[in-house]
């Protein structure tokens, strides 16, 4: 079906003062778990125990390691990232949501939605240049870590060899201690 609508008709897409606008009225409520990807609405799969807890160790982490050099958001932005490090400022974002060229950092974690997060997610970030994502896979114990975004997907991804020190690419001399990270599980 999706093919056929392709096919006769066009999509109307949205903006991001329109999604913003869509919160403002109503429409989206903000317990809905949605977010804007390339100009559509994208149902999110819900959060698990596993995933609320990663996320929960990961923001706790980071902001023991990096104190005032960068600011560390959840579920900010469009689309969602499940960790953003965005560079600091004085107002903390009140003014206006961060774009990629305020990100350092974005951080997935993927359990359910690993394919759409490494197919989807990733691939959009890269295009926007966020300079350095992470795609943390439950199921598999693996941190992924790629960088040198480029048009198609980032150009550099590796896997962390040693939890131990992680480092953030964009706050040279900070590394994290990720060792307990999939313990646990």
């Amino acid at each position: 079906m999706a093919a056929v609508i392709d096919d006769i008709a066009r999509r109307h897409r949205i903006n991001v003062p329109d999604y913003h606008r869509m919160a403002e009225a109503g429409i989206l409520r903000e317990n809905d778990r949605v977010e804007l990807i390339e100009g559509e609405i994208i149902d999110m799969t819900p959060t698990g125990s596993r995933h609320a807890g990663t996320v929960a160790r990961l923001e706790h982490l980071l902001n023991h390691a990096i104190g005032e050099r960068a600011i560390v958001l959840g579920e900010q932005s469009e689309p969602e990232p499940d960790i953003a490090l965005v560079r600091s400022r004085q107002d903390f974002y009140t003014s206006s949501h961060p774009t990629a060229a305020d990100v350092l950092l974005v951080i997935e974690v993927a359990d359910t939605s690993l394919r759409y997060d490494r197919e989807v997610k990733m691939p959009l970030y890269a295009r926007h240049g966020v300079p350095e994502a992470w795609l943390v896979d439950l199921d598999a114990g693996i941190l992924r870590m790629s960088d040198t975004p480029a048009r198609d997907g980032y150009a550099a991804e590796s896997s962390a060899k040693n939890l131990e020190e992680v480092p953030i690419a964009g706050l040279p001399g900070i590394t994290l201690d990720l060792s307990s990270l999939f313990q646990g599980m």
